[in-house]
């Protein structure tokens, strides 16, 4: 099994609804994204993925992410989390890389580049990974 992983980041605020503590109150995040590949087949150039391709989808997702109240984004439903946040961005990710003809979509069987997992960094020491089993 091979494996790529790409990195981005991006700062925006956010609050959480439904929490009560300090993170209830508007604050913001300088977050690191992690976008992870997986495939057991190499192409005829010997990379499970071009890096430029991947990372130019996610720095396209973490682009619409910066410098943003995510609260004020309909997706997260008014609670972005580290968790909703990273299910966007994998799943944005895909959307963008089949638009470009690639297709990251696991299915049972497939041989060539799937997106794996994407963890989203509010600090250092604090992470929430989306992924598929």
């Amino acid at each position: 099994m091979f494996e790529v992983r790409v990195e981005a980041d991006f700062a925006a605020a956010h609050f959480l609804r439904d929490y009560h503590g300090k993170c209830e109150n508007l604050h913001g995040h300088n977050y690191k994204v992690f976008a992870h590949v997986r495939g057991r087949k190499l192409n005829e150039g010997g990379m499970l993925l071009d890096f430029t391709q991947l990372k130019s989808a996610l720095k396209q997702v973490c682009k619409k992410l910066d410098h943003t109240n995510l609260n004020d984004m309909e997706i997260f439903e008014q609670n972005p989390s580290a968790e909703r946040i990273a299910m966007f961005i994998f799943d944005s990710i895909i959307k963008i890389m089949q638009e470009n003809g690639i297709n990251l979509a696991f299915f049972e069987g497939k041989e060539d580049a799937w997106l794996y997992a994407v963890d989203v960094f509010e600090t250092d020491r604090n992470r929430a990974r989306y992924c598929i089993e």
